[in-house]
């Protein structure tokens, strides 16, 4: 009876675990936590350090290290150009902060999503909007991007900047 017991709180405890690192991602030598609501996929890619569903909005990390992965200004305006209509009329909006020593600059934009790999058939998602953060850190920029429906991206945009900035 004991060693059921024992085994019984064993998996509890490792369950208990498992769910704590579901609310969380660790890239650059950082920990970041994420909300409850998020969950964790399998990256979809190698290119993917983190993939989270909230919703139908899709939640993704990348990190390429020291030097790689283009500028801020030159991510900002890819993420932008990745909706069919022009900037313009996306109520695009870039902002800069500093938060604990580490500059974030947020992305955020509606209208129609233009969805897919990088170089294959993209499919119109309209109604859509982004939300993204570039942390510029020592060891390299974190890309942390959030599309999907517009309601449950702009419902969402307030947990996921303190994300973005909770593990700074």
């Amino acid at each position: 009876m004991k060693y059921l017991l024992m085994i019984s709180f064993l998996s509890w405890a490792g369950l208990a675990h498992g769910e704590e690192k579901n609310n969380q991602f660790k890239v650059a030598g950082k920990t970041f936590e994420v909300p409850s609501s998020w969950k964790v996929e399998k990256p979809s890619s190698r290119m993917r350090k983190a993939q989270f569903k909230n919703g139908k909005a899709e939640i993704v990390v990348f990190y390429f290290g020291a030097g790689s992965g283009g500028s801020v200004e030159a991510n900002v305006n890819r993420w932008i150009g990745q909706f069919k209509e022009p900037k313009e009329e996306l109520s695009a909006k870039v902002e800069k902060a500093e938060y604990k020593k580490s500059k974030i600059t947020t992305v955020s934009a509606k209208g129609t999503y233009m969805s897919g790999p990088p170089f294959g058939q993209k499919v119109p998602m309209p109604n859509h909007a982004m939300r993204g953060a570039i942390i510029e850190c020592e060891g390299g920029p974190i890309f942390v991007k959030m599309t999907g429906p517009v309601d449950e991206v702009l419902a969402s945009a307030k947990s996921f900047d303190k994300s973005v900035r909770s593990g700074l």
